[in-house]
């Protein structure tokens, strides 16, 4: 979406829907691209509620406030509701394997001297983990593994690796953990179930002790239809959203609370 045409049409756009002693209004686009708060973090939006008051070929704008609008990219939605209608937006938002916000607090139990317990819950800005289903590997190398999938960025550049694999809807995770004197014959691996517009099956990452490299393999039941060798850690993410990432993660969910009527101008 062209941020520049946007700026200078929406003036116009809810000139109508503004009242008369507001000087400024507020508006947030939503065309898949990341949000980012004051201090330069990337965040995820939360769902709003809001009525529809304009359209163009390429926006959608609700208004969310008394001055407030959000522009929503047209060919995002997976609704095009009416002008009028008031609806119910859900933007994109990384998640966790169990389904939960990645932003979601972490919460742990804590002890006092006298056997009291009380639970505290923390977050660290700008912080979106999504931590693999797998229990803390012995091997260093599929520990590395974990780590690279968890800490390196998909080719968004919002994402990291493991927040593409639970929109692929990654599920049923496996691992190999060998001991050190077992790392050839059985190499450490983790394979999962994805179901996308591009490929449904099993994913096998596999670790190369000879090349320090990773191959990537997909999998129909027992057939192997695809592979790709000699995959260096940085290039994880790019190998695996060509072939598991269908982008339908960036849709705009927009549900039709009532259609309305179109609402009354200034």
């Amino acid at each position: 979406m062209d941020h520049s045409a946007i700026r200078e049409q929406l003036p116009k756009l809810v000139s109508g829907y503004v009242p008369g002693n507001v000087r400024t209004i507020k508006y947030r686009i939503f065309d898949g691209c990341p949000q980012e708060s004051m201090l330069g973090f990337h965040v995820d939006p939360e769902p709003f509620e809001g009525t529809v008051i304009a359209k163009t070929d390429h926006a959608i704008v609700v208004k969310t406030g008394r001055a407030a609008f959000a522009v929503l990219d047209r060919g995002l939605v997976t609704e095009d509701p009416g002008e009028g209608a008031k609806v119910l937006v859900t933007p994109y938002a990384r998640r966790r394997f169990d389904g939960l916000r990645a932003d979601t607090l972490d919460e742990r139990t804590e002890t006092t001297p006298d056997g009291k317990s009380y639970v505290v819950r923390t977050h660290i800005l700008g912080s979106a983990p999504a931590k693999l289903p797998i229990p803390e590997p012995r091997c260093p190398e599929l520990r590395d593994l974990v780590e690279q999938l968890e800490q390196l960025p998909a080719p968004d550049g919002f994402r990291r690796i493991t927040h593409l694999l639970v929109d692929a809807g990654a599920r049923d995770f496996t691992w190999v953990d060998p001991s050190p004197d077992k790392i050839i014959e059985t190499p450490p691996a983790i394979s999962f179930i994805v179901a996308t517009l591009k490929f449904e099956g099993r994913v096998t990452l596999l670790y190369d002790r000879g090349g320090d490299v990773y191959a990537v393999e997909l999998h129909h039941g027992d057939e192997l239809v695809q592979r790709r060798a000699d995959v260096y850690f940085d290039d994880l993410g790019k190998v695996l959203a060509q072939l598991i990432d269908d982008g339908r993660w960036q849709q705009i969910q927009v549900e039709v609370l009532s259609n309305g009527r179109r609402p009354t101008r200034h």
